[in-house]
């Protein structure tokens, strides 16, 4: 099946806004054009308003980096799905490994803002992925399939437009590590086997599955030439215009 690709940037907690109006500027000439691929620039919060107004009318979207299910309320320091579509938000990233890692989110969590973020016309980027010691106790597979199991829990195949899932192997992140195309096309096929008990085979292989672990311009050939690989939710390479240009035109 013919799965259009999306090319994502996780900004992580860098720049501000000044600095991404400086990368904005300097990336949008790179890619003018370009529509092979869905384009998508994740900030943080701050840096959102500044980006969207740049690419406004262009062939690049804006992500958040996160977001909280309820709607509104006594919820100090969230972001409700409202406020990121008000500020100019398409897309956003639900569950990343420094989430969990970090701030203790769990699959039932992902769970919500998934509903939360479908419900409210957002496109959501839904991560999940093992850690060193979990590859290392041959529990990958178990893995994925319990956090896509979760993840889509009460989700229905006629959604599958809205939504993607990224694969991150966590050991992979910010390590300089990759894995090989083989292990990346090989979890996503797992991924896709869950995918076709959650919502049906025909939803299940339209699908898109992001590989996102370490993707450099050295590498992102390799791994977008895989069929099971549907883009790239992309980390520290996404930091400069010309190396995250250069991805997106793999």
């Amino acid at each position: 099946m013919n799965r259009k690709k999306l090319i994502a940037a996780n900004w992580k907690m860098y720049k501000t806004p000044t600095q991404a109006e400086a990368f904005v500027g300097t990336f949008l000439p790179q890619v003018y054009g370009h529509t092979r691929d869905e384009i998508v620039l994740c900030p943080p919060y701050v840096c959102i308003p500044t980006v969207a107004e740049l690419v406004r009318d262009t062939n690049v979207g804006v992500g958040a980096q996160n977001m909280f299910w309820e709607k509104e309320g006594a919820y100090t320091g969230e972001i409700s799905p409202a406020m990121l579509l008000a500020v100019g938000c398409s897309h956003v990233i639900l569950g990343h490994s420094e989430r969990r890692q970090y701030f203790g989110e769990t699959d039932d969590m992902v769970n919500r803002r998934l509903k939360a973020a479908l419900a409210a016309g957002l496109t959501a980027i839904v991560c999940i992925g093992e850690v060193l010691q979990e590859r290392e106790a041959g529990i990958t597979d178990d893995v994925l399939r319990r956090q896509c199991e979760n993840a889509l829990r009460e989700i229905s195949g006629d959604q599958v437009s809205r939504f993607t899932i990224a694969y991150e192997p966590v050991w992979a992140i910010g390590t300089g590590k990759t894995a090989t195309p083989q292990i990346a096309a090989d979890a996503h096929r797992v991924i896709r086997q869950q995918a076709a008990l959650a919502l049906g085979d025909d939803a299940a292989q339209k699908l898109r599955i992001l590989y996102g672990g370490s993707i450099k311009p050295e590498n992102v050939k390799a791994l977008m030439s895989q069929e099971e690989i549907d883009g790239g939710l992309v980390g520290g390479a996404s930091l400069d215009p010309a190396s995250f240009a250069a991805i997106v035109k793999w």
